[in-house]
């Protein structure tokens, strides 16, 4: 069965482009050969990181949503523990709201009359 799942991930900011791009690909191809689907790629982009993490001020901002069984996610988080160009990641499993819950919307209980 099938998961939705988001992954962050920030680059080293001395990459160029072209590596970028490169590591991009390398954990896509990651997630594709562990039967994960439906991935949608965001840049952010450079950004001013709220704290130093290894000795970097700015990082470049990488957002992975995918669908992808459980087991896939281990793979692609130790490749990026292993990677020099990789400096943080964070995978979150999410919550979408099933179809029973947005087809009946909640109803406020009454307030009671006061005396």
């Amino acid at each position: 069965m099938s998961t939705f799942y988001e992954t962050i991930y920030i680059l080293r900011p001395d990459l160029g482009d072209e590596q970028v791009e490169q590591a991009i690909a390398k954990y896509q191809n990651l997630l594709q050969e562990q039967g994960a689907e439906d991935i949608q790629i965001q840049n952010r982009g450079k950004r001013r990181l709220a704290y130093e993490i290894k000795k970097n001020r700015d990082g470049i901002y990488i957002q992975m949503n995918y669908t992808s069984p459980g087991n896939a996610i281990a793979p692609m988080e130790r490749a990026m523990r292993l990677s020099e160009e990789v400096i943080r990641y964070m995978t979150i499993k999410q919550e979408l709201p099933s179809e029973e819950k947005a087809e009946s919307p909640a109803v406020p209980a009454p307030i009671p009359a006061s005396a």
